[in-house]
C-alpha cells in the first residue's frame, strides 16, 4: 500500500449524469434556425435562432449539463423539419414541462391540447379555455399574453396561434415569424415579396 492518503468524500461510484441534449435545426426565413433541447423526459426547449446559450440556460434551470447531441435530438429535429416543410401538422413528441410552472403550465397545456394546426384563438379565449383565470376579465387576456411570451416550447406548443382581439398580437420570434407560421398553416394569406 502506498503512503498516499485520500481526504474528503469519495466520488460516487455510479454518479448519474443528467443531460439536456440540444442541436440547431435549420428553418426557412424569416425563422432561420431553431435551437432544440431534449431532456430524458422529452422536448423542453425550442428557441428561435441558432443560440446554444439558450440550451445552456435551460440545462442550468433543470440542473443538467447541456450537451450537443444530434442522435438524442433526432426525433424532435425530424418532426420540426417535417412541420416546416408542410409534411407534418401535429407533433407526437413527449414533452418535458419542467421549464413551466403553475398557471403558465396550465395555460400552455390547454393551448397544446385544444388549438390544432390551422386554428387560432385569442388571449381571452385561451384564458377561458384553460380555466386558470375565471372572473378576471381583461386582465386574464393580458396575463395569457405574458405567458405566450415565456413559452419555452414555441412552434410545438403553438403560441403563434394565439391572437390579440384586434390583430396578430406579439410573438417572441418576431412578427415576421408569426406571420410566416400562420401563413404556413393557412390562417393568413402569404405575403407577396
Amino acid at each position: 500500500m502506498s503512503g498516499t492518503r485520500r481526504t474528503g468524500p469519495a466520488a460516487p461510484e455510479h454518479a448519474v449524469r443528467v443531460e439536456l441534449n440540444w442541436r440547431i435545426v435549420p428553418a426557412p426565413e424569416p425563422i432561420g434556425a431553431l435551437t432544440v433541447g431534449v431532456s430524458d423526459i422529452g422536448l423542453c426547449l425550442v428557441g428561435f435562432g441558432a443560440v446554444p446559450e439558450r440550451a445552456a440556460a435551460a440545462a442550468a434551470r433543470l440542473g443538467a449539463e447541456a450537451v450537443e447531441n444530434p442522435v438524442a435530438t433526432r426525433p424532435a429535429a425530424t418532426q420540426l423539419a417535417e412541420y416546416l416543410t408542410g409534411a407534418r401538422r401535429a407533433f407526437d413528441l413527449p414533452l418535458d414541462w419542467r421549464l413551466t410552472h403553475g398557471t403558465q403550465r396550465t395555460v400552455l397545456q390547454a393551448l397544446f391540447a385544444h388549438v390544432p394546426f390551422g386554428a387560432t384563438t385569442t388571449y381571452a379565449q385561451l384564458a377561458a379555455l384553460s380555466g386558470a383565470y375565471e372572473g378576471h376579465g381583461h386582465t386574464a387576456a393580458r396575463a395569457v399574453g405574458a405567458i405566450m411570451g415565456s413559452n419555452p416550447i414555441p412552434v410545438v406548443v403553438p403560441c403563434h396561434r394565439v391572437m390579440a382581439a384586434g390583430g396578430l398580437g406579439g410573438f417572441g420570434g418576431g412578427r415576421a415569424t408569426k406571420e410566416w407560421l400562420l401563413a404556413h398553416e393557412g390562417v393568413l394569406a402569404p405575403t407577396l415579396f
